[in-house]
């Protein structure tokens, strides 16, 4: 027999702002976690669906000699052309979408009283629209920008073009149900977290 619908709450915000930490500690906190960017990993793995598509777009400089993603250079391509960047978004976010859907759907039978939605792109994708929730991890952009350098070992203005890339966090902030701060050490941002969704699961007796 099918499950309630859990409770779906939204998790947004900057690059490199602490998202999968958040939503890894509210997973251990026993939320159903369903990660946007693994699911789309795997879209773009060696043998994933979108890699067809990608290549017949995109073509055979994206990839590597074995056949795999070159993602460092699909990167230089999406980060610097908006239109090639709709056009990827264009082949990944249906599959991804479809994928959330039917891992909500799994938690929901397994009796998950909450699904935690981990979407770096929530707004500009509209699925914001099917949560009940959303939670957005903030910081100022200069403290964002270093995170992202030292993370991911980009130039400056390679981490910059990703952050400008997405919606303002200004936006975002204003169309959240709550904003986290996190350019503050982790163990007081996961309290913070923890209290807060303590407070959401009262809520849902």
């Amino acid at each position: 027999m099918a499950g309630m619908r859990p409770f779906l709450l939204g998790l947004t915000g900057g690059i490199a702002c602490g998202k999968t930490t958040v939503a890894r500690y509210l997973e251990k906190l026993g939320a159903a976690h369903i990660d946007a960017d693994a699911i789309s990993r795997a879209l773009t793995a060696p043998g994933g669906r979108a890699l067809p598509e990608i290549r017949r777009l995109f073509g055979d400089g994206v990839f590597c000699a074995d056949g795999t993603l070159d993602r460092r250079a699909l990167g230089a391509v999406v980060f610097t052309d908006a239109a090639q960047k709709r056009a990827l978004e264009g082949i990944l976010h249906p599959m991804v979408q479809h994928g959330m859907v039917a891992e909500i759907d799994r938690a929901g039978e397994e009796g998950r009283k909450v699904c935690v939605l981990n979407v770096p792109l929530l707004f500009e994708t509209a699925m914001d629209a099917m949560c009940d929730a959303v939670w957005v991890l903030t910081m100022p952009e200069e403290k964002e920008i270093v995170r992202l350098m030292n993370r991911d070992r980009l130039t400056r203005e390679e981490a910059l073009a990703r952050i400008r890339s997405q919606m303002p966090l200004a936006e975002k902030e204003a169309r959240a149900t709550l904003v986290f701060h996190t350019d503050k050490p982790e163990s007081e941002t996961l309290r913070e977290v923890e209290h807060r969704y303590r407070e959401l699961l009262r809520g849902l007796h």
